[in-house]
């Protein structure tokens, strides 16, 4: 997500300084105007706004405790937005820690793909400082098409979670009634066929059933985050005395296509799972 997001704030004519812990992933944007961060306490000195994508929350955790890490560069006044899909405890040890040092917190996980991240469409969800999501509106409308405020600092967190999980499991859904196709001699292109045809019809539907029958799938989201977002989905359903039977179910089946190496794959290769 991050590199899109990085390209259109540059094109929108944000001043943009960036830092990545794959230092080489950085060249495109110093390419294209951006500044070099050589860490992130030094990009948050240098920025009124310092934003993080990463991958989970032990990667969302050490960006901030880690050596010339985040905290490190937090002042009064500084903005910190946290944009990864990760659990809310860990949004609110995250928020704790940048305000007990005067900074300002804003969580914005987002919701979309690499593409539309790419094309600016994001859905932005964001919580927690009320100014700083409204300090950051010229940043949001260069990423999205829309966002949410959701009130407190981890209710984006909540929402974004639940999204993923319903994404995820009707995206082995999906899997599993192609593979029933083939298994009972029914052609899946027309499975595909008739369900862009009915109630369910959508880009999310037809991309992903055409990734499945070429057999393309190149990461438009990672089947290894699907995979987390179920299980942080699953552990926020225990800590609610919740049920989340189906996406239990779905989480398996993702585990199983991780062991068949699926992990940097499209979640759409969940099929896998089903053909193995």
């Amino acid at each position: 997500m991050g590199s899109g997001i990085v390209s259109n704030l540059l094109k929108m004519g944000h001043v943009v300084t960036v830092w990545n812990r794959t230092a080489e992933k950085c060249d495109l944007f110093i390419q294209e105007g951006a500044r070099l961060g050589r860490t992130p306490a030094e990009v948050v000195s240098m920025c009124d706004i310092t934003f993080s994508c990463v991958s989970d929350p032990k990667a969302a955790r050490d960006l901030v405790l880690g050596p010339s890490g985040v905290l490190q560069g937090i002042r009064p006044g500084k903005c910190y937005v946290e944009m990864s899909t990760v659990d809310p405890d860990t949004i609110a040890e995250l928020s704790q820690l940048i305000t007990t040092r005067g900074g300002r917190f804003l969580e914005s996980p987002v919701a979309g793909s690499q593409q539309l991240s790419n094309d600016g469409m994001l859905v932005i969800l964001a919580a927690g400082d009320l100014s700083v999501y409204e300090d950051c509106s010229s940043c949001f409308q260069a990423m999205g098409k829309t966002s949410f405020f959701l009130g407190d600092a981890g209710n984006a967190a909540k929402m974004m979670l639940i999204l993923n999980m319903v994404q995820g499991s009707f995206m082995a859904t999906i899997a599993e009634g192609l593979t029933l196709a083939q298994a009972t001699g029914q052609s899946q292109q027309t499975l595909l066929d008739i369900l862009c045809q009915g109630q369910m019809a959508s880009t999310f539907v037809d991309q992903k059933c055409q990734n499945i029958l070429q057999g393309n799938f190149k990461p438009d989201y990672y089947l290894k985050h699907t995979q987390k977002d179920l299980r942080l989905a699953i552990s926020m359903g225990d800590m609610a005395n919740h049920p989340t039977p189906m996406a239990a179910a779905a989480n398996e089946v993702y585990k199983r296509a991780k062991a068949l190496d699926q992990s940097d794959n499209d979640m759409s290769a969940v099929y896998r799972a089903y053909i193995h």
